[in-house]
């Protein structure tokens, strides 16, 4: 039997075409008409004034936290459970992650418990949408609002999401998009910062740009970086927003199939959804209860390959991290809940290609796998 990927990209649209166009014109490096399209057509897509596309979804980060002057000594709020470049960024700026447990509603930061770990040196907070899943911006932008600090939407997981009807991107001053080769909509390597300040754009704009002047060439007033998008990479993500609703109703019918094929079998537990919440269908998640299920969520796992079906485990927690856990047991965190989703939850393969047989292939393994 054939094997089954954890993820694969869409690239059955205009993509090719749009990348022979780019190749025909010379345009291939930073500079060429699809970048403004794209730009125009992500922003419209968010709600926001403006889209600046970056590299990549760390360096959106990355650049996002220099436009709002992070310093060495800052503290910056972020979960546990997501993916290693939300922290890592915050240690490129010279800052502190501060790890904050999730909501077992949401598996996003849990605003109940960010205002206990507010310091005088907390500058912001980083909200995760995980997996798809908004996290509740409106109590987050309120304590934020309390308490002086700024807030980022890392929305890397989570294209098209919307919260209390509202598109993930327009939830903060400034959020942050990946376009990695497993994501939504992709181009193998990108990213994106989405706004609405234009003195925050400019900043940004200048930054990712290596510093330098837009009004004078070669003139460079600040440090900057090369964090530019190419004109290819370009073409290739205006190709996937034309059809985004196609990606979404298809990706949206395999979250549908899973549910019908695996609910009722003990142990296995699905992703939460908040009532305010429409997630976006990125990766169909489960967690495993070991008790229940009669196996671990690695023991499954191992089952799965064996039949040619690739999983992912769900990220290991932050703070249990080399570069982090030392700071984490100083501060004394205790994160029961993201301790748990780390090592019971895992990703089955999402991806449009996937067809219905696979699903009932996967599920059906899962089903006569328990004990």
């Amino acid at each position: 039997m054939s094997k089954i990927p954890v993820a694969a990209p869409d690239l059955s649209g205009n993509e090719e075409k749009y990348v022979a166009d780019a190749i025909r014109s010379t345009w291939i490096s930073s500079t060429g008409p699809y970048i403004e399209r794209f730009e125009q057509e992500f922003a419209a897509v968010c709600g926001t004034r403006s889209a600046i596309g970056v590299c990549n979804g760390t360096v959106a980060l990355h650049l996002a936290l220099l436009a709002l002057d992070v310093r060495p000594g800052d503290e910056v709020l972020v979960p546990s459970l997501t993916y290693i470049a939300t922290a890592n960024a915050v240690r490129y700026v010279g800052g502190e992650p501060v790890f904050v447990d999730v909501d077992p509603e949401t598996w996003c930061i849990n605003p109940a418990l960010v205002e206990a770990n507010i310091t005088r040196r907390t500058k912001g907070i980083i909200a995760v949408h995980l997996y798809g899943h908004p996290a509740d911006m409106d109590a987050i932008n309120h304590i934020a609002g309390v308490h002086g600090l700024w807030v980022v939407e890392d929305a890397a997981e989570a294209h098209m999401a919307r919260y209390k009807g509202c598109p993930t991107g327009s939830l903060a001053p400034l959020a942050t998009f990946s376009f990695y080769g497993n994501k939504i909509i992709t181009c193998g390597e990108g990213g994106a910062i989405t706004l609405d300040d234009p003195h925050l754009e400019l900043r940004i704009r200048t930054l990712r740009g290596q510093g330098v002047d837009p009004e004078r060439r070669y003139f460079f007033p600040v440090t900057g970086y090369n964090f530019r998008l190419t004109n290819m990479a370009c073409a290739i993500l205006c190709a996937q927003l034309e059809r985004r609703e196609q990606m979404l109703q298809r990706r949206g019918q395999i979250f549908a199939a899973y549910r019908e094929w695996l609910t009722g079998i003990p142990g296995i537990g699905f992703q939460p959804g908040a009532c305010w919440a429409e997630p976006a269908p990125w990766l169909f998640c489960i967690t495993v209860d070991e008790k229940e299920y009669g196996r671990s969520r690695d023991d499954l796992m191992a089952l799965l390959c064996e039949e040619g079906i690739d999983t992912r485990p769900f990220f290991i927690a932050l703070h249990r991290l080399p570069p982090f856990r030392e700071d984490s047991r100083h501060r004394g965190e205790d994160l029961p809940e993201t301790d748990r989703l780390s090592a019971t939850g895992m990703n089955l393969p999402t991806f449009g290609a996937l067809e219905d047989c696979d699903i009932e292939r996967i599920a059906r393994v899962i089903r006569h796998s328990r004990k």
